[in-house]
């Protein structure tokens, strides 16, 4: 049996992101299902996370927040049965050392030591921790960002036996970004079908979402060879769409985890038809994540301007819970995939008229839709096949 442990970024950090911890779950439940001994470690950040990284309102410094996130997290992790399996530290002031939080040093270290595959999400991951386990990998699920953080020095990654990554043309000739040097994996998201049953008659009507809208995110690039800026937030993402309820009869919600100061934006959207929802309202904890999408009729959703930008063919793990739900999709085309639909169980769109159009046609024949949106999940993202491949790839 074979011993994992999976490095995740952030998963602790940020307590309302019910849907974040399941990026790393889908791996974890999946790797455990294979046979494998698991543990789900992570570098927990005091006062930090993404919620606070993209103008969240959670005061960095505070203890008492900390303390709370942290035991959020261990509650969670017992919930999904990981008692035990979980290796959560802080980096000391000195960058040199760690505090372990609720295991001794020695067993911590010991597991680590001990590990057969480090499957690694944690780009800035310490060197001489990720040299403890015989082998390791490296899990890019920011496809084209992470090779331009590369090629830029925007960050320094430390070696790792393999790389994997969720873009289906990074590595390849149809990449639009550097491959830095690296024999890039392509391993598509994955989600438990099991953990995510079909949801056959939706409580919805409308289609939704679950996502950020923070400002203030940027990615630099060199065009002409000069420096250039550019947003990349879901708002940016979002923004050349907000007149799309004006196109379509279909309702159309967006859960926004908003910020104090998005007041402004929210009675933007709402005057254009959206409905509008605080993501911490329905998307908080893992199971409440999974109800709104379940009980959703479908997804409708744009994705990162850098996924436009680079054409990384990249699908997004909240996507694949609506699919393995059973539930139709209508998002923004990120590339040229040899397997992604376009108009079965998924729509692709570049146009407002085509997301409206898609729509439209999804409503026309749904539930045919519903059935290829679960087959397009078992044929292509079933979890239990997709770490099965890592664990083929990854361990000699």
């Amino acid at each position: 049996m074979a011993t994992v442990i999976v490095s995740s970024d952030t998963a602790a950090s940020y307590p309302d992101g019910g849907g974040h911890f399941w990026v790393f779950l889908q791996y974890i439940h999946a790797l455990r299902c294979a046979g494998c001994d698991v543990y789900w470690m992570e570098e927990f950040r005091p006062g930090c996370g993404p919620a606070e990284d993209r103008g969240g309102s959670r005061p960095a410094g505070d203890s008492a927040a900390d303390q709370r996130a942290i035991a959020t997290f261990l509650e969670r992790a017992r919930g999904f049965g990981l008692e035990g399996r979980v290796l959560l530290y802080v980096t000391q002031p000195d960058g040199a050392s760690r505090e372990w939080i609720g295991v001794a040093a020695a067993e911590a270290e010991a597991a680590v030591r001990g590990a057969d595959l480090l499957l690694n999400f944690h780009y800035a991951i310490a060197p001489d921790l990720l040299a403890c386990a015989r082998r390791t990998a490296l899990m890019d699920i920011d496809p084209g960002l992470l090779q331009l953080w590369m090629g830029t020095g925007q960050l320094s990654v430390p070696r790792h036996d393999r790389y994997f990554t969720t873009g289906e043309t990074v590595g390849t000739p149809r990449a639009l970004v550097p491959d830095c040097g690296v024999d890039w994996i392509y391993s598509p998201p994955p989600v438990c079908l099991d953990l995510w049953p079909v949801a056959s008659h939706p409580a919805h009507e409308a289609f939704t979402t679950v996502s950020g809208w923070w400002s203030g995110r940027w990615i630099k690039v060199v065009e002409n060879g000069m420096e250039a800026l550019h947003e990349n937030t879901k708002r940016a993402a979002f923004l050349p769409f907000a007149e799309l309820p004006r196109h379509t009869s279909q309702p159309l919600e967006l859960a926004l985890d908003l910020a104090d100061g998005d007041g402004d934006a929210r009675h933007m959207l709402e005057q254009r038809g959206w409905r509008v929802r605080h993501a911490r309202d329905v998307a908080r904890t893992p199971e409440m994540y999974r109800t709104y999408i379940q009980r959703s009729r479908g997804e409708w959703s744009a994705a990162k301007p850098s996924c436009m930008r680079f054409q990384n063919a990249w699908v997004s793990d909240r996507t694949l819970c609506y699919l393995a739900s059973g539930k139709p999709v209508v998002v923004q085309d990120t590339g040229p995939s040899a397997f992604l639909p376009h108009d079965e169980g998924m729509f692709r769109f570049t146009t407002m008229a085509e997301a409206a159009a898609a729509l439209e046609a999804v409503n026309a024949d749904y539930e045919r839709h519903c059935r290829a949106a679960r087959a397009l999940a078992e044929t292509h993202f079933d979890a239990h096949n997709v770490v099965r491949r890592i664990l083929n790839a990854a361990l000699p």
